[in-house]
Protein backbone atom coordinates (compact mmCIF):
# COMPACT_ATOMS: atom_id res chain seq x y z
CA UNK A 1 0.00 0.00 0.00
CA UNK A 2 1.22 3.48 -0.86
CA UNK A 3 0.60 6.44 1.43
CA UNK A 4 -0.82 8.75 -1.24
CA UNK A 5 -2.20 8.24 -4.74
CA UNK A 6 -2.76 11.29 -6.93
CA UNK A 7 -5.49 10.22 -9.34
CA UNK A 8 -6.32 12.32 -12.39
CA UNK A 9 -9.62 11.48 -14.06
CA UNK A 10 -9.27 12.10 -17.77
CA UNK A 11 -11.70 12.29 -20.65
CA UNK A 12 -10.31 13.62 -23.92
CA UNK A 13 -7.89 15.81 -22.00
CA UNK A 14 -4.70 14.98 -23.88
CA UNK A 15 -3.83 18.68 -24.31
CA UNK A 16 -4.08 19.20 -20.53
CA UNK A 17 -2.11 16.06 -19.71
CA UNK A 18 0.63 17.18 -22.09
CA UNK A 19 0.74 20.58 -20.44
CA UNK A 20 0.24 19.79 -16.76
CA UNK A 21 1.19 16.17 -16.08
CA UNK A 22 4.93 17.00 -16.06
CA UNK A 23 4.45 19.36 -13.10
CA UNK A 24 2.39 16.74 -11.25
CA UNK A 25 5.16 14.20 -11.70
CA UNK A 26 7.93 16.66 -10.84
CA UNK A 27 6.35 17.92 -7.63
CA UNK A 28 4.46 14.82 -6.46
CA UNK A 29 6.18 11.58 -7.51
CA UNK A 30 8.54 11.62 -4.50
CA UNK A 31 5.50 11.36 -2.20
CA UNK A 32 2.76 9.71 -4.23
CA UNK A 33 1.83 7.21 -6.88
CA UNK A 34 0.64 9.10 -9.96
CA UNK A 35 -2.39 7.54 -11.65
CA UNK A 36 -4.44 8.58 -14.66
CA UNK A 37 -7.92 7.06 -14.75
CA UNK A 38 -9.17 7.36 -18.31
CA UNK A 39 -12.91 7.53 -19.02
CA UNK A 40 -12.71 5.89 -22.46
CA UNK A 41 -11.15 8.87 -24.22
CA UNK A 42 -11.15 9.09 -28.02
CA UNK A 43 -8.28 11.61 -28.33
CA UNK A 44 -5.34 9.20 -27.96
CA UNK A 45 -4.80 10.16 -24.34
CA UNK A 46 -3.88 6.63 -23.30
CA UNK A 47 -1.27 5.95 -26.02
CA UNK A 48 0.19 9.39 -25.34
CA UNK A 49 0.62 8.69 -21.62
CA UNK A 50 2.09 5.26 -22.24
CA UNK A 51 4.66 6.69 -24.64
CA UNK A 52 5.48 9.96 -22.89
CA UNK A 53 5.05 9.11 -19.19
CA UNK A 54 5.73 5.40 -18.66
CA UNK A 55 6.12 5.99 -14.92
CA UNK A 56 2.43 6.95 -14.67
CA UNK A 57 -0.02 4.16 -13.95
CA UNK A 58 -3.10 4.04 -16.19
CA UNK A 59 -6.52 2.72 -15.26
CA UNK A 60 -8.85 2.38 -18.26
CA UNK A 61 -12.56 2.65 -17.52
CA UNK A 62 -14.71 0.91 -20.11
CA UNK A 63 -16.86 3.96 -20.86
CA UNK A 64 -17.41 7.55 -19.80
CA UNK A 65 -19.99 7.53 -17.02
CA UNK A 66 -19.08 10.88 -15.54
CA UNK A 67 -16.89 12.29 -12.82
CA UNK A 68 -18.45 10.47 -9.87
CA UNK A 69 -18.64 6.95 -11.27
CA UNK A 70 -15.33 7.40 -13.06
CA UNK A 71 -13.55 8.01 -9.78
CA UNK A 72 -15.49 5.29 -7.97
CA UNK A 73 -14.45 2.75 -10.57
CA UNK A 74 -10.83 3.89 -10.53
CA UNK A 75 -10.46 3.81 -6.75
CA UNK A 76 -11.40 0.13 -6.69
CA UNK A 77 -7.98 -0.44 -8.25
CA UNK A 78 -5.95 1.94 -6.08
CA UNK A 79 -4.47 0.73 -2.80
CA UNK A 80 -3.42 3.80 -0.82
CA UNK A 81 -4.00 5.45 2.54
CA UNK A 82 -5.05 8.74 0.96
CA UNK A 83 -6.67 9.54 -2.38
CA UNK A 84 -6.04 12.87 -4.09
CA UNK A 85 -8.62 13.80 -6.71
CA UNK A 86 -6.93 16.11 -9.21
CA UNK A 87 -8.35 17.63 -12.39
CA UNK A 88 -6.29 17.23 -15.54
CA UNK A 89 -6.31 21.01 -16.12
CA UNK A 90 -4.47 21.89 -12.90
CA UNK A 91 -0.90 23.10 -12.55
CA UNK A 92 0.55 22.09 -9.21
CA UNK A 93 3.38 23.96 -7.52
CA UNK A 94 6.50 23.00 -5.55
CA UNK A 95 5.51 21.68 -2.13
CA UNK A 96 1.79 21.60 -2.89
CA UNK A 97 1.21 18.11 -1.54
CA UNK A 98 3.09 18.16 1.76
CA UNK A 99 0.78 20.55 3.69
CA UNK A 100 -2.28 18.53 2.69
CA UNK A 101 -0.78 15.24 3.84
CA UNK A 102 0.55 16.76 7.06
CA UNK A 103 -2.85 18.21 7.89
CA UNK A 104 -4.68 14.93 7.26
CA UNK A 105 -2.14 12.99 9.34
CA UNK A 106 -2.64 15.41 12.24
CA UNK A 107 -6.44 15.51 11.98
CA UNK A 108 -8.00 12.03 11.83
CA UNK A 109 -11.48 13.55 12.10
CA UNK A 110 -11.09 15.36 8.77
CA UNK A 111 -12.74 13.80 5.73
CA UNK A 112 -11.15 16.16 3.20
CA UNK A 113 -9.03 19.21 2.65
CA UNK A 114 -8.17 21.29 -0.39
CA UNK A 115 -5.43 23.76 -1.29
CA UNK A 116 -5.92 27.35 -2.34
CA UNK A 117 -7.20 27.22 -5.93
CA UNK A 118 -6.14 30.11 -8.15
CA UNK A 119 -6.85 30.88 -11.81
CA UNK A 120 -4.28 29.57 -14.27
CA UNK A 121 -4.96 32.33 -16.81
CA UNK A 122 -5.09 35.11 -14.21
CA UNK A 123 -2.80 33.98 -11.43
CA UNK A 124 -3.40 36.92 -9.11
CA UNK A 125 -7.02 35.83 -8.70
CA UNK A 126 -8.85 32.94 -7.11
CA UNK A 127 -10.46 30.37 -9.37
CA UNK A 128 -14.21 29.86 -9.59
CA UNK A 129 -14.31 26.17 -8.62
CA UNK A 130 -13.01 26.07 -5.07
CA UNK A 131 -11.07 29.29 -4.39
CA UNK A 132 -10.11 29.19 -0.67
CA UNK A 133 -12.76 26.71 0.45
CA UNK A 134 -16.42 25.97 -0.19
CA UNK A 135 -19.49 27.19 1.72
CA UNK A 136 -23.28 26.83 1.53
CA UNK A 137 -26.00 29.26 2.52
CA UNK A 138 -29.18 28.25 4.38
CA UNK A 139 -30.87 27.35 1.08
CA UNK A 140 -27.89 25.23 -0.09
CA UNK A 141 -26.53 27.67 -2.66
CA UNK A 142 -22.77 27.05 -2.89
CA UNK A 143 -20.15 29.78 -2.87
CA UNK A 144 -16.49 30.07 -1.91
CA UNK A 145 -14.15 32.03 0.25
CA UNK A 146 -12.84 34.23 -2.55
CA UNK A 147 -15.73 33.71 -5.02
CA UNK A 148 -19.43 34.51 -4.70
CA UNK A 149 -21.47 33.75 -7.81
CA UNK A 150 -19.46 35.32 -10.66
CA UNK A 151 -17.49 37.77 -8.52
CA UNK A 152 -13.98 36.38 -8.11
CA UNK A 153 -11.60 38.15 -5.73
CA UNK A 154 -7.95 38.99 -6.18
CA UNK A 155 -5.76 36.99 -3.82
CA UNK A 156 -4.08 39.48 -1.51
CA UNK A 157 -3.44 37.04 1.30
CA UNK A 158 -6.80 37.81 2.89
CA UNK A 159 -7.72 34.12 3.11
CA UNK A 160 -4.37 32.57 3.99
CA UNK A 161 -5.57 31.15 7.29
CA UNK A 162 -6.42 27.43 7.39
CA UNK A 163 -10.15 27.15 7.94
CA UNK A 164 -12.88 24.59 8.46
CA UNK A 165 -15.24 24.92 5.51
CA UNK A 166 -18.36 23.11 4.33
CA UNK A 167 -17.01 21.48 1.18
CA UNK A 168 -13.73 20.93 -0.63
CA UNK A 169 -13.57 21.10 -4.40
CA UNK A 170 -13.30 17.91 -6.43
CA UNK A 171 -10.85 19.75 -8.67
CA UNK A 172 -8.17 19.14 -6.03
CA UNK A 173 -9.06 17.34 -2.82
CA UNK A 174 -7.40 14.81 -0.52
CA UNK A 175 -9.48 12.27 1.42
CA UNK A 176 -8.70 9.12 3.42
CA UNK A 177 -9.33 6.00 1.34
CA UNK A 178 -10.92 4.19 4.27
CA UNK A 179 -13.51 6.92 4.81
CA UNK A 180 -14.12 7.26 1.07
CA UNK A 181 -15.19 3.63 0.89
CA UNK A 182 -17.13 3.79 4.16
CA UNK A 183 -19.18 6.59 2.56
CA UNK A 184 -19.54 4.56 -0.67
CA UNK A 185 -17.55 7.21 -2.51
CA UNK A 186 -19.13 9.84 -4.70
CA UNK A 187 -22.77 9.43 -5.67
CA UNK A 188 -22.89 7.97 -9.20
CA UNK A 189 -26.31 9.49 -9.83
CA UNK A 190 -24.85 13.01 -9.83
CA UNK A 191 -22.74 12.20 -12.92
CA UNK A 192 -20.83 15.48 -12.58
CA UNK A 193 -21.05 18.73 -10.57
CA UNK A 194 -21.64 19.04 -6.82
CA UNK A 195 -20.90 15.38 -6.10
CA UNK A 196 -18.02 16.55 -3.91
CA UNK A 197 -20.38 18.83 -1.96
CA UNK A 198 -22.68 15.87 -1.39
CA UNK A 199 -19.69 13.77 -0.30
CA UNK A 200 -18.59 16.40 2.22
CA UNK A 201 -22.15 16.99 3.48
CA UNK A 202 -22.71 13.28 4.06
CA UNK A 203 -19.44 13.17 5.98
CA UNK A 204 -20.32 16.24 8.07
CA UNK A 205 -23.64 14.60 8.97
CA UNK A 206 -21.53 11.84 10.52
CA UNK A 207 -19.28 14.21 12.44
CA UNK A 208 -16.32 14.60 10.06
CA UNK A 209 -14.81 17.98 9.19
CA UNK A 210 -13.68 19.60 5.93
CA UNK A 211 -10.88 22.15 5.57
CA UNK A 212 -8.96 24.46 3.28
CA UNK A 213 -5.18 24.61 3.71
CA UNK A 214 -3.98 27.72 1.81
CA UNK A 215 -0.32 26.91 2.49
CA UNK A 216 -0.77 24.70 -0.58
CA UNK A 217 -1.52 26.41 -3.91
CA UNK A 218 -2.52 25.09 -7.33
CA UNK A 219 -3.68 26.80 -10.53
CA UNK A 220 -6.83 25.66 -12.33
CA UNK A 221 -7.85 26.35 -15.93
CA UNK A 222 -11.51 25.42 -15.31
CA UNK A 223 -14.31 24.61 -17.75
CA UNK A 224 -12.20 22.03 -19.56
CA UNK A 225 -15.02 19.51 -20.00
CA UNK A 226 -18.19 21.62 -19.80
CA UNK A 227 -17.91 25.40 -20.36
CA UNK A 228 -19.78 27.63 -17.90
CA UNK A 229 -22.29 28.70 -20.57
CA UNK A 230 -23.32 25.14 -21.47
CA UNK A 231 -27.03 24.46 -20.71
CA UNK A 232 -26.20 20.88 -19.73
CA UNK A 233 -23.94 22.29 -17.02
CA UNK A 234 -26.84 24.47 -15.88
CA UNK A 235 -29.09 21.42 -15.77
CA UNK A 236 -26.61 19.40 -13.69
CA UNK A 237 -25.97 22.26 -11.27
CA UNK A 238 -29.66 22.91 -10.57
CA UNK A 239 -30.72 19.24 -10.47
CA UNK A 240 -27.79 18.13 -8.33
CA UNK A 241 -28.28 21.02 -5.95
CA UNK A 242 -31.84 19.84 -5.34
CA UNK A 243 -30.51 16.33 -4.76
CA UNK A 244 -28.12 17.75 -2.16
CA UNK A 245 -31.01 19.25 -0.23
CA UNK A 246 -33.11 16.12 -0.50
CA UNK A 247 -30.39 13.68 0.54
CA UNK A 248 -28.84 15.55 3.42
CA UNK A 249 -31.74 17.15 5.28
CA UNK A 250 -34.49 15.57 7.39
CA UNK A 251 -37.83 15.48 5.50
CA UNK A 252 -39.37 18.46 7.32
CA UNK A 253 -36.30 20.65 6.76
CA UNK A 254 -36.10 19.54 3.12
CA UNK A 255 -39.71 20.55 2.46
CA UNK A 256 -39.18 23.99 4.00
CA UNK A 257 -36.09 24.63 1.88
CA UNK A 258 -37.52 23.08 -1.28
CA UNK A 259 -40.61 25.28 -1.49
CA UNK A 260 -38.40 28.34 -1.15
CA UNK A 261 -36.09 26.99 -3.82
CA UNK A 262 -38.95 26.49 -6.28
CA UNK A 263 -39.60 30.23 -6.10
CA UNK A 264 -35.94 31.23 -6.26
CA UNK A 265 -35.13 28.86 -9.12
CA UNK A 266 -38.14 30.16 -11.02
CA UNK A 267 -36.68 33.66 -10.73
CA UNK A 268 -33.37 32.33 -12.03
CA UNK A 269 -35.11 30.68 -14.98
CA UNK A 270 -36.96 33.90 -15.85
CA UNK A 271 -33.68 35.82 -15.66
CA UNK A 272 -32.11 33.38 -18.13
CA UNK A 273 -35.05 33.86 -20.50
CA UNK A 274 -34.97 37.66 -20.26
CA UNK A 275 -31.24 37.58 -21.10
CA UNK A 276 -31.79 35.43 -24.19
CA UNK A 277 -30.50 32.20 -22.64
CA UNK A 278 -33.38 29.96 -23.65
CA UNK A 279 -31.27 26.82 -23.26
CA UNK A 280 -30.51 27.65 -19.65
CA UNK A 281 -34.16 28.54 -19.00
CA UNK A 282 -35.16 25.10 -20.26
CA UNK A 283 -32.35 23.48 -18.25
CA UNK A 284 -33.71 24.84 -14.95
CA UNK A 285 -37.21 23.55 -15.71
CA UNK A 286 -35.87 20.14 -16.76
CA UNK A 287 -33.73 20.00 -13.62
CA UNK A 288 -36.78 20.28 -11.37
CA UNK A 289 -38.77 17.69 -13.29
CA UNK A 290 -35.80 15.33 -13.40
CA UNK A 291 -35.28 15.75 -9.66
CA UNK A 292 -38.92 14.91 -8.90
CA UNK A 293 -38.78 11.88 -11.17
CA UNK A 294 -35.40 10.56 -10.04
CA UNK A 295 -35.09 11.39 -6.35
CA UNK A 296 -36.11 7.84 -5.39
CA UNK A 297 -32.85 6.68 -7.04
CA UNK A 298 -30.72 8.29 -4.33
CA UNK A 299 -30.34 7.34 -0.68
CA UNK A 300 -31.25 9.81 2.05
CA UNK A 301 -28.64 10.18 4.75
CA UNK A 302 -29.03 9.95 8.48
CA UNK A 303 -28.76 13.52 9.73
CA UNK A 304 -27.12 14.29 13.08
CA UNK A 305 -27.23 18.09 12.77
CA UNK A 306 -29.94 19.48 15.11
CA UNK A 307 -32.82 21.48 13.72
CA UNK A 308 -31.87 25.15 13.54
CA UNK A 309 -28.14 24.45 13.84
CA UNK A 310 -25.71 25.64 11.17
CA UNK A 311 -22.52 23.58 10.93
CA UNK A 312 -19.15 25.12 10.14
CA UNK A 313 -19.15 26.43 6.60
CA UNK A 314 -22.91 27.03 6.35
CA UNK A 315 -24.05 30.66 6.21
CA UNK A 316 -27.18 31.10 8.37
CA UNK A 317 -28.78 33.47 5.85
CA UNK A 318 -29.46 33.85 2.14
CA UNK A 319 -26.44 34.46 -0.06
CA UNK A 320 -28.84 35.74 -2.77
CA UNK A 321 -30.13 38.46 -0.47
CA UNK A 322 -26.63 39.39 0.69
CA UNK A 323 -25.16 39.50 -2.83
CA UNK A 324 -27.94 40.96 -4.96
CA UNK A 325 -29.85 43.17 -2.51
CA UNK A 326 -27.24 44.16 0.08
CA UNK A 327 -24.44 44.25 -2.56
CA UNK A 328 -22.03 42.19 -0.48
CA UNK A 329 -19.80 40.88 -3.24
CA UNK A 330 -16.85 39.53 -1.25
CA UNK A 331 -16.66 36.74 1.30
CA UNK A 332 -15.31 38.95 4.08
CA UNK A 333 -18.12 41.49 3.60
CA UNK A 334 -20.71 38.82 4.45
CA UNK A 335 -19.71 39.04 8.10
CA UNK A 336 -19.80 42.82 8.39
CA UNK A 337 -23.01 44.56 9.45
Amino acid sequence: MTTVAVVILNWNGKKYLKKFLPSVIKYSAHLAEIVVADNNSSDDSVPFIKESFPEVRIIENEKNEGFARGYNQAFRHVNSRYYVLLNSDIEVTPGWLEPLIQFMDANPGAVACQPKIKAYHNKDYFEYAGAAGGFLDKYAYPFCRGRIFHTVEKDQGQYDDPLEVFWATGACMITPAKVYHELSGLDDYFFAHMEEIDYCWRAKNLGYTVHCIPQSTVYHVGGGTLPKNNPYKTFLNFRNNLLLIYKNNPPARFRKIYFTRIFLDALAAINFLVNGQAGDFSAVIRAHFHFLKGRSSVTRQKNTIPWGAFPAGMLPKSILNAYFLKKKKTFSSLFRS
